[in-house]
């Protein structure tokens, strides 16, 4: 299988979908360095984009078509200001021009050249798009087709796994089962066989910095998140409540001026369980109003769920381990990275294969094994709090009303937090070799679960609770 590092489960991105938004971004770069690489960029004086699938069927509440055109300008979503992701679509509309790739300017039309072809599945993934290239005389210069598969990740079509994802690791794991086997072996916690995985990307003091650079991200959603407030975009008139909650949490004396001066204040507070509930929430909150508002965030495994991680992290350093210092941070992180990839390897962690379990259950699952690790659980109660964190999100649908990531999909982050952080303290208090389902298991389960959901369960808005409240998208 392929081998995949922290950075690939936890990649900083612009909302607010990672199988419709990055990944498509991502595949839409890698067609301008193809138009490059064949020195056909400044030939070009047309593209034309088809979305297939669920590409298309949610592709316009997900911002796809933004992605594609960020991603042929040029921009990078780890750097570009946002303010950017605003501006680039709106020339597109109104001038009916495009910088290809920072180079040249070639003519869009934005309704014409963007195509959503609704009824049209391609074989290998619902998440298909193709990309052209013409001069203005008609003359196709190159065509390519991408699928984006979830978290990111995107593949060319009849191309295999790249070869950065194909190295040899001293650890190489498929499975929990494998995990275990190492952490057994040499006596190490699973951040410690990541960190020994990593060092062949790249040495030690690298993945520990660019581990501080997920989290400073993770905190800035969180403090943007919980002081902004107003309606979310997309016409379903979704009011943030982040920010509410906060203003209600907060002490009325507290005066600050950054994200490390209002985490102080947080971690100076001793909330009563109500209160404890409602801070979990408001951090995942945060994080996915922000996601849904095109901001920038971790993807963790995907956009969807990006708030799952932050906000039990948030619970950690806040509340329950108030010495938790940067060190700590990245295990954390690593550890909830290498859960994931066993997810993604055995299973998926796109909607659009899965329904919502391959996401908020995946980032739960994450969340429980990291927490768990975190407050001293041993490399095998950690994969038993995975375990029981996804056990508990199998067969959930990914039904997003309008096709926008806003309802269900900004409160089941507030859910996977929770259900991380009870999965973590059962698992804490159990002995593992007394479980009846290993992690390896429900991984099977979750896979076969998702080949027998229904396509319309699968991020397509054609079921669920986007067609119990369609009435609302006459509205939009």
């Amino acid at each position: 299988m392929e081998r995949i590092s922290v950075f690939d489960m936890l990649k900083i991105g612009i909302g607010p979908s990672s199988s419709h938004t990055l990944g498509p971004w991502r595949a839409a770069q890698a067609f301008c360095e193809e138009l490059e690489q064949q020195d056909q960029l400044l030939n070009t004086d047309k593209v034309l984009i088809q979305l297939f699938g669920s590409l298309a069927l949610t592709g316009k509440g997900h911002g796809t078509d933004i992605a594609i055109l960020m991603g042929l300008s040029g921009a990078d979503p780890v750097e570009v200001p946002l303010e950017k992701v605003q501006s680039v679509p709106a020339r597109v509309k109104e001038q009916s021009l495009l910088c290809l790739n920072g180079s040249k300017d070639i003519s869009i039309d934005y309704e014409a050249d963007i195509q959503f072809h609704n009824d049209q599945f391609l074989p290998f993934h619902s998440n298909g798009m193709t990309l052209s290239s013409y001069t203005d005389e008609g003359v196709l210069l190159h065509e390519a087709t991408y699928y984006s598969i979830g978290g990111g990740f995107f593949i060319k079509e009849n191309e295999s796994a790249k070869e950065e994802h194909k190295i040899d690791l001293p650890h190489p794991i498929d499975s929990a089962e494998d995990l275990m086997e190492y952490c057994k072996a040499q006596n190490l916690s699973i951040s410690d066989v990541v960190f020994k995985n990593e060092e062949v990307w790249r040495k030690e003091e690298a993945t520990y910095k660019g581990l501080l650079d997920i989290w400073a991200v993770m905190k800035e959603s969180v403090y943007k998140g919980i002081h902004t407030h107003g309606e979310l975009p997309g016409g379903l008139k979704v009011m943030r409540r982040a920010s509410v909650i906060f203003d209600k949490l907060k002490g009325k004396d507290w005066v600050y001026s950054s994200v490390e001066e209002c985490l102080d204040l947080i971690r100076q507070e001793s909330p009563d369980f109500s209160q404890l509930l409602k801070w979990i929430s408001c951090f995942a909150l945060a994080v996915n109003e922000e996601n849904a508002n095109f901001g920038r965030i971790v993807t963790a495994p995907t956009n969807g769920s990006a708030g799952v991680i932050p906000s039990v992290l948030f619970y950690l350093y806040a509340f329950a381990d108030k010495s938790l210092d940067d060190k700590g941070i990245v295990r954390f992180l690593a550890t909830a990275a290498e859960v994931g990839s066993i997810f993604k390897k055995g299973a998926t962690i796109s909607a659009a294969m899965g329904g919502c379990q391959a996401e908020i259950g995946v980032s739960s699952a994450m969340a429980a094994a990291a927490l768990t690790e975190a407050l001293g659980g041993s490399a095998e109660q950690s994969i038993m709090a995975a375990e029981i964190a996804m056990e508990h999100h199998l067969g959930l649908t990914c039904d997003p009303v309008g096709g926008l990531v806003q309802v269900p999909c900004i409160e089941r982050n507030s859910m996977g937090a929770i259900k991380a952080i009870t999965a973590a303290n059962l698992a804490l208090e159990s002995n593992p070799s007394d479980a009846k389902v290993s992690l390896d298991k429900v991984v099977n389960t979750m896979w076969e679960t998702a080949q027998d959901m229904h396509i319309k369960y699968k991020e397509t808005s054609t079921g669920g609770l986007a067609t119990q409240l369609a009435y609302q998208l006459s509205e939009c």
